[in-house]
């Protein structure tokens, strides 16, 4: 996937879409996702769901800025952002989806993060404090 409007259009389409960051696909199903904390295995990896809620009325695009940029600290530390789509069977930690029978999708190209950076930097407040 190289772009947000690329993104933005499988989204469009209805299929549950998730974005996810790890080694990727084959070494997720050879190990099973556990909850770094308490060491407990969980039903499924966890994943972001890319679907803007019913509250969003700004544009898809930003959105998935958004969500993207979420978790792009895990790339410094070796993990790869991949497209996905799953059953939902719980929720982890953090509430996130918790994903079986997993389809991949696509893996998000750098030119991806690129524009999805961009694109939060530019449209957000982030740290923003909420109090």
């Amino acid at each position: 996937m190289h772009g947000l409007t690329e993104l933005a259009d499988l989204i469009e389409t209805g299929t549950p879409l998730y974005v996810r960051y790890s080694p990727g696909p084959e070494a997720d199903a050879a190990h099973p996702s556990t909850d770094h904390e308490s060491g407990l295995l969980m039903p499924g990896v966890s994943a972001n769901s890319l679907e803007p809620p019913g509250w969003w009325t700004r544009p898809v695009a930003d959105w998935l800025a958004r969500r993207i940029c979420q978790y792009l600290r895990e790339v410094h530390e070796g993990a790869r952002p991949w497209l996905l789509t799953g059953r939902e069977t719980d929720f982890g930690p953090d509430n996130e989806p918790l994903l079986a029978d997993i389809q991949p999708i696509a893996w998000i190209a750098p030119e991806l993060l690129d524009e999805a950076r961009e694109r939060y930097r530019a449209r957000f407040n982030a740290g923003r404090s909420t109090h």
